[in-house]
């Protein structure tokens, strides 16, 4: 059998595992050693991969590519329409002022991790391209690039060159691909699961009736049915088995197909032959079963991984198509809402979705909005308030003045975050894959060691007890222990309103003891208003507020919109400039003025506030001309949210560039015992370094660009709903409400994540380890085997669905609200 195995091994394609046609004269040469290909296809992928440095593709792959098409991976110019700026603008994306531009494209063809490996180094390795990361759970990649020094149809010809054909991503299309295989590993769990049950019909009379009350006859038949419906669940259902240990011995890599192939292969071949000798025992019935409960197990992993992906996909068609334009003489215009451009006017009615992100310049209604906050009572909206793109509108109708649309809106940011989460694994989730291909590698070793054991002892019971022991410690549930509770935590997560970005943020977070909270847009609403005006000398107050104002005009930051109804024509500063978590300057009629804090704004005087509360001084050259008091409301659960993390254990600080009196009133409203006034970005980032060095695992809490050091320091950070693009960018989760009692939910539900993974693991490894003996004894039948092994897998599976029990309350109370799984 070996022989002709080697013989079959030297016929079929080094790259894509065809058969190779007689006399074929496509090759490759690597490590000295000729390898045969079955077309020009394959060689001129070959010979790209390997021209480019990256033959250890071939090493580290564990599953065969598709065969790719020869004439995409060598006519460059049949991607030169995806250079028309016009296509571009749908999908690709600017980043920022740096020049740099991204886009996720969808890419066919990826099969394992050295696929993303080899994807990775081709465009890492071309001039212009800065990062590209490969999404495995979705077949996707997102690449950022220098468009000055290289075009997308170059990117889209070396994914070609190397065998993977790419497109721009379409959340319908990538839906399409994953119900098709869906499909298919459903076709086949049914031919398992027919085959299976009609198997046993025959193998339960010979297990029960008594020795020869079987006639002869009937005893042959029974055999040969069992071996006519055990052949398709072999030849088709059991297919992908045999497929991927292929590629795992061609790439010299163990996973846990090849004892699966083993098992399965070797228990037809005997029992085929025992049939068609007459002698023997056959095994149709513990083959079918233990390909039935392996699918199945694998069909309900790939089902509780896809969760996430429906969610993700779901967002990304969250924008409607169409949107109502109010063009300037009034008339109503419809068109494709990917046309719209920052400052369109479109009426949104009831029951539409709103089509970008914008101002509402006329009308009140209710806006549900639980597709991205996961809140599901709508919120009231009425004019000047904000809405976001994918807001289902639900009673009056809206004028709203766009300000971000396409691919600029939350919606399209969001995804992108999540892209790049599923993009890496957590660092249990790699020590797990690990421990998985060393068991496979040691438990060849112990079944061999077994054989030759039993074959000293019992001859004739070598080949069941061999098997037992293959498919009873098979390590599906050891590989399938973090997968599965990861994609059920990140889904959870995603429902309850907390978008995850960074792949280590959910196993930090559940290690967390000390939370430091931002002040200003953290705990409170980030909605300045300014409540009293103080003048000192001449200076009139309306005159002060609109020399603020012109200090202020074109920030972003909640003081400054607070200043924003005294804007006018006059007077106009130039030369702003503003020194974070101090104050702005500028030059007015040529004169220098600051507002901020009394150190800045007048450091010759350093005058005191005149009241407790946020203070900010005018000053004129250097002299205090006016002092300002701000109000900031406070987030309505911040209080409860506070109580409940202390409640837990877990440490909570205030750290904020505010005054003292300020940052004093708020920490004692709110019972926070440690606290820190007037800090500086540096001084924030110092403060955390101190922590860490005390021990503790720090999560930080921001939304402004001062925080975006410490956000980036922390061991874990989150940014608030309303952050600036860059603390999003920054942190290792983002909070799609305004609801602060979603951190302590992130935390029960980071917590109970891990502890499953552990309680996977543990079990996983326990499993094996008590069920090797028993096999290598002879005390498990091959069928009971069978069953053993997937029902371990089974109970890891729905070990990690537990945490779909997760669910909400309509307590106001966050310590009601985050109800966690008992674990």
């Amino acid at each position: 059998m070996s022989v002709s195995l080697a013989d079959a091994a030297v016929a079929d394609c080094y790259h894509c595992g065809n058969p190779v046609p007689a006399n074929a004269s496509w090759s490759i040469t690597l490590a000295d050693e000729r390898h045969p290909l079955c077309c020009p296809g394959c060689e001129a992928v070959a010979h790209a991969i390997i021209d480019g440095g990256l033959e250890s593709y071939y090493r580290f792959r564990t599953e065969l590519p598709e065969r790719p098409d020869e004439g995409q991976t060598v006519k460059a110019e049949t991607w030169a329409v995806f250079d028309d700026p016009g296509l571009q603008s749908e999908f690709v994306h600017p980043e920022g002022d740096s020049g740099f531009v991204h886009a996720t494209l969808a890419v066919d063809g990826i099969t394992c991790a050295a696929c993303a490996w080899l994807i990775e180094h081709r465009l890492n390795a071309l001039d212009g391209v800065t990062t590209s990361a490969v999404n495995l759970s979705h077949h996707r990649v997102r690449v950022s690039w220098d468009p000055d020094r290289l075009k997308l149809s170059r990117l889209l010809a070396e994914l070609a060159a190397i065998g993977y054909t790419a497109q721009p991503y379409e959340p319908d299309l990538a839906q399409q691909r994953l119900q098709f295989e869906e499909r298919m590993t459903v076709r086949r769990l049914i031919v398992a699961a027919v085959g299976m049950a009609q198997v046993m019909m025959f193998s339960i009379p010979i297990y029960v009736s008594a020795p020869g009350a079987i006639s002869a006859d009937f005893l042959a038949l029974f055999h040969w049915l069992s071996f006519a419906l055990a052949t398709p669940v072999v030849f088709f259902s059991a297919m992908p088995f045999f497929r991927n240990a292929l590629r795992d011995v061609r790439a010299r890599v163990l996973g846990m197909d090849v004892p699966v192939s083993i098992a399965v292969g070797g228990a037809y071949l005997a029992s085929g032959y025992a049939v068609l000798t007459g002698t023997g025992e056959v095994y149709f019935d513990s083959v079918a079963m233990f390909t039935f409960f392996l699918l199945f197990g694998r069909y309900v992993e790939a089902r509780a991984r896809r969760r996430s992906g429906h969610t993700g996909n779901a967002l990304a068609g969250a924008l409607p198509l169409s949107a109502v334009r109010l063009e300037p003489s009034g008339e109503e215009r419809i068109l494709p809402a990917n046309q719209l451009v920052s400052d369109d006017r479109v009426l949104v009615k009831p029951g539409h979705s709103v089509p970008a992100d914008g101002v509402i310049e006329e009308g009140e209604s209710s806006l549900d909005e639980s597709m991205l906050t996961g809140e599901y009572q709508p919120v009231t909206r009425g004019i000047g308030d904000s809405v976001t793109g994918g807001s289902l509108n639900i009673d009056g109708p809206l004028t709203v003045r766009v300000t971000h649309a396409g691919k600029d809106a939350r919606v399209a940011r969001i995804v992108d975050l999540t892209d790049r989460a599923f993009a890496s694994r957590p660092r249990l989730a790699q020590l797990a894959s690990r421990m998985a291909h060393l068991f496979v590698l040691r438990l060849l070793f112990v079944t061999l060691g077994v054989a030759t054991v039993w074959w000293f002892i019992d001859p004739g019971r070598v080949l069941w007890v061999t098997l037992s022991v293959l498919v009873v410690t098979c390590p599906c549930a050891l590989a399938l222990a973090t997968p599965t509770a990861l994609t059920a935590g990140h889904g959870q997560l995603r429902r309850r309103g907390v978008l995850v970005t960074r792949a280590d943020a959910i196993e930090t977070l559940s290690q967390v003891d000390r939370i430091i909270f931002d002040k200003t847009g953290t705990l409170t609403c980030g909605e300045m208003q300014l409540v009293e005006t103080r003048p000192l000398g001449q200076l009139p107050a309306a005159r002060a507020r609109s020399m603020a104002a012109a200090l202020e005009a074109h920030s972003e930051h909640p003081i400054a919109r607070a200043f924003r109804p005294w804007r006018g024509a006059e007077p106009i500063a130039r030369e702003r400039s503003s020194v974070t978590g101090q104050g702005v300057s500028g030059l007015i009629d040529g004169i220098p003025w600051r507002l901020g804090k009394p150190a800045f704004a007048a450091p010759d005087h350093d005058p005191t506030p005149p009241g407790d509360g946020t203070w900010l001084l005018l000053a004129e050259a250097g002299e205090p001309r006016a002092w300002f008091a701000l109000h900031d409301r406070l987030r309505e659960d911040a209080a409860e949210t506070i109580a409940t993390l202390i409640e837990r254990g877990i440490a909570v600080e205030l750290l904020s560039g505010d005054t003292q009196t300020a940052v004093a009133s708020l920490a004692g409203q709110l019972g926070i015992p440690d606290w820190r006034a007037g800090a500086s970005p540096e001084d924030k980032l110092a403060h955390i370094r101190r922590r860490q060095a005390e021990g503790h695992t720090v999560a930080m809490v921001g939304d402004g660009i001062n925080d975006v050091p410490v956000l980036a320091g922390a061991d874990v950070s989150l940014a608030m709903n309303g952050a600036t693009d860059l603390a999003r960018t920054s942190a290792d989760a983002v909070l799609l409400g305004p609801r602060l009692g979603r951190i302590v939910e992130a935390v029960e539900i980071a917590r109970a994540t891990r502890r499953i993974m552990r309680q996977n693991m543990i079990w996983s490894v326990c499993y094996n380890a008590s069920a090797l003996p028993l096999a290598a004894l002879g005390i498990v039948p091959p069928w009971v085997a069978a069953l053993g092994m997937s029902t371990s897998s089974l109970v890891v599976v729905g070990n990690a669905l537990r945490l779909g029990r997760f669910r909400r309350t309509h307590a106001t109370d966050p310590s009601s609200a985050a109800r966690p799984v008992t674990a």
